[in-house]
């Protein structure tokens, strides 16, 4: 968990939403993406020398691996990230927010139109726009037979809540209330670790079940 999010606001939705200051030249034509997986490129907001900057990054670290294939890791345990050499760098000077319309699981046992896994899609209850707490890095090296440099993102994760347990019972994203947004993108590192609790039940609800696309 996760691994299929949608994200269709536009971007002077997402300029307002996220008071951003700076738009990247990548996030210059903001398209709405109905499916984002992991290894994907999606709008990200972080700081840049203090103001709120929004760029699109790719969807999960690099992680290379002897003999196989590269992994982006998309998901960060939210108990890990004081004590991974993987992650503890980035939670303590990159944070960031990572807006999002609904994100997904896979039911356990439906199955949907096409026969495949049925996807089940959250969403909030009024609807708007809202933001994991994720975490983010530049990589340079090797990939895809060619040395690349680019900026990837992860997405803090938690106990789920009630309605998220029924579908996945591990762990659900960290969900920052708009009020956090600050504490979280330039908090000190313990008022960042206390935003990481599991998201209200009460405030979510479940969209549909069907598609792995936001239609």
């Amino acid at each position: 968990m996760c691994n299929l999010y949608s994200q269709k606001s536009s971007l002077d939705e997402i300029k307002d939403w996220f008071d951003v200051e700076i738009i990247k030249p990548s996030a210059g034509n903001l398209p709405a993406q109905s499916a984002i997986f992991p290894a994907y490129n999606a709008p990200v907001v972080s700081l840049r020398n203090g103001r709120r900057s929004i760029s699109m990054m790719k969807w999960g670290f690099v992680l290379n691996r002897r003999d196989k294939a590269i992994k982006h890791v998309n998901n960060c345990r939210d108990d890990k990230l004081l004590t991974s050499q993987f992650w503890r760098a980035a939670f303590f000077s990159r944070r960031c927010l990572v807006p999002v319309t609904r994100f997904s699981e896979y039911h356990p046992s439906r199955l949907n139109e096409n026969g495949h896994k049925a996807c089940v899609w959250f969403e909030l209850n009024d609807k708007k726009i809202f933001s994991f707490a994720g975490i983010w890095t530049n990589f340079t090296g090797y990939y895809k037979d060619q040395v690349s440099s680019f900026s990837t993102y992860s997405i803090v994760t938690t106990t789920p809540n009630d309605l998220v347990k029924q579908i996945h019972p591990s762990r659900m994203p960290v969900i920052i209330e708009p009020s956090s947004y600050e504490t979280w993108l330039n908090g000190s590192n313990e008022m960042a670790i206390d935003l990481l609790k599991t998201y209200s039940e009460n405030k979510m609800r479940i969209a549909y079940v069907g598609k792995n696309l936001d239609e």
